[in-house]
């Protein structure tokens, strides 16, 4: 009896030695962990609140902004999501948070992808008025600018630390009805502030009688990452959609936008409010430099404050909560990153566009415009581009691999149709990309698009070379296929 004991206690022992040893041959580990945080990044009132022409001071907080963090462990590999409340944060912000969470974890910074929402109603992390936009890398960060970092490290470590065994699955709607590409072609031509023609108007207005037809596509795709426990309780949840913003913002409050709605909507949906630890509902934006809410070839909506962004945020919740019931979960995926620096040449003013510039400055302020109504607006912005901005600037591109997900972050506002392109030419099943990732240098129109004009390839608004989107693309590309 004994014998037959210890022969059954050898075997079985045996059995678990090669189910072990088969893991650690396949790079598998046998436990899977997540975790999330959210950390508090509220500026004071009073402070300028920017994303339009105007900073007004901030005199109400509407709701508050903050730090929402994914971390994600396959037993070899970490990698974390990083989602910030802005409109646009200056690589070195991120730079120093990289710095502060590698100096306290040891995680890679290559493992850590960050990125702003894109809210029109926060303070800026990118310096005040004209004093930095990306380019002076010698100043100190003010504030702010610090405060957030440091809160980026804090949601990071908190996420980390709660790490626990967890299932992870993803998958993807589609919301097409609140997106509009706000570039229109026009039937007759567009001054733009520099004396040239466009043929390209962005936000043209509704029942404009000069429209002909959108320059651009959308993406309607809503992509999604869900993690919960063992036990089969929400963790987190990460969306992906290619929405700039939503609006309807009274002037002076701050506001995350309805990227926080969504947030707590999806929450609510799952029934995991008041869990321990908490849950974490996060919205990413994708590709949505040329696309907004507003249809221009339908008929005007009028909504209070704040109602427009909890409709978009709500059908966006609701189909992801259809999809979510069918994803398949994984106990284990493989988790892998990769980086690399681009070179970029920043675009300079041609000789035209000098000279009129200085026929614009010489002009009173009271006088009727020559050619638009921001010429004045561009002409000084122009003229600080071409005295304190370098002559190329060094850009992070970065993917995540996530099983058979692959996900690409880039630093700019990027148009739907390179979001598109780079799904189409993805060696992964699924492929999303997050737009304002571990910088923020403005737009990103493709070559063709610069050709038509309008506001977002004006300079200072793009600030890079006109083929910087297919460089882009090519890059991650190549990124992606080291992912293996």
């Amino acid at each position: 009896m004994k014998r037959s004991i210890v022969y059954l206690l050898t075997v079985l022992f045996g059995t678990l030695i090669i189910h072990a040893q088969t893991n650690i041959n396949s790079g598998k580990s046998s436990v899977f962990r997540a975790g999330a945080s959210t950390s508090n990044i509220t500026p004071p009132l009073g402070t300028p609140i920017i994303g339009n022409f105007t900073e007004p001071p901030a005199i109400n907080i509407h709701d508050e902004l903050h730090v929402r963090c994914l971390a994600l462990d396959d037993g070899t590999t970490k990698l974390v999501f990083v989602i910030v409340d802005n409109v646009g944060i200056e690589r070195m912000v991120f730079d120093e948070a990289k710095r502060l969470i590698n100096e306290k974890t040891g995680l890679p910074k290559g493992n850590l992808l960050m990125s702003a929402v894109h809210t029109h109603s926060a303070t800026s992390a990118g310096g005040l008025g004209e004093k930095r936009r990306g380019w002076n890398v010698d100043e100190p960060l003010d504030e702010y600018q610090t405060f957030v970092a440091n809160r980026i490290s804090d949601g990071v470590q908190i996420a980390l630390n709660r790490l626990e065994p967890a299932r992870i699955g993803w998958g993807a709607g589609e919301v097409p009805l609140h997106l509009f590409n706000r570039r229109w072609m026009m039937k007759k031509p567009v001054m733009n502030p520099f004396g040239g023609i466009d043929q390209v108007k962005m936000n043209p207005g509704i029942g404009n009688p000069d429209l002909l037809n959108p320059a651009g596509p959308i993406d309607p795709e809503v992509s999604f990452i869900s993690v919960q426990s063992i036990a089969g309780h929400p963790i987190a949840l990460l969306g992906n959609y290619s929405l700039h913003y939503v609006g309807g913002v009274p002037n002076g409050d701050i506001s995350a936008d309805y990227f926080a709605v969504f947030a707590d909507r999806i929450q609510e949906l799952l029934k995991a409010d008041r869990q321990d630890p908490p849950f974490v509902g996060i919205l990413t934006n994708g590709t949505s430099g040329d696309v907004n809410n507003i249809n221009f070839g339908g008929k005007s909506e009028k909504h209070a404050p704040y109602a427009k962004m909890r409709i978009v945020a709500d059908d966006l919740a609701q189909e992801v909560i259809r999809v979510y019931q069918n994803i398949h979960y994984h106990d284990w995926v493989k988790l892998q990153a990769a980086e690399s620096e681009l070179s970029l040449q920043v675009r300079r003013a041609t000789p035209e566009m000098l000279t009129n510039i200085q026929k614009v400055l010489l002009r009173p302020d009271t006088a009727k415009p020559l050619y638009n109504k921001l010429e004045k607006f561009y002409a000084k912005r122009v003229l600080q581009m071409q005295k304190e901005w370098p002559d190329d600037v060094s850009i992070i591109l970065q993917t995540f691999r996530i099983g058979d997900l692959g996900v690409a972050a880039i630093p700019f506002e990027v148009f739907a149709e390179t979001g598109l392109e780079i799904k189409e030419k993805s060696p992964f099943k699924s492929t999303f990309t997050i737009e304002l990732a571990n910088g923020s240098y403005g737009y990103l129109p493709t070559p063709e698009q610069h050709k038509l004009g309008g506001y977002e390839t004006w300079l200072t608004t793009n600030k890079v070379q006109i083929d910087a989107s297919a460089k882009i693309v090519e890059e991650l590309m190549s990124l992606f296929s080291t992912l293996k």
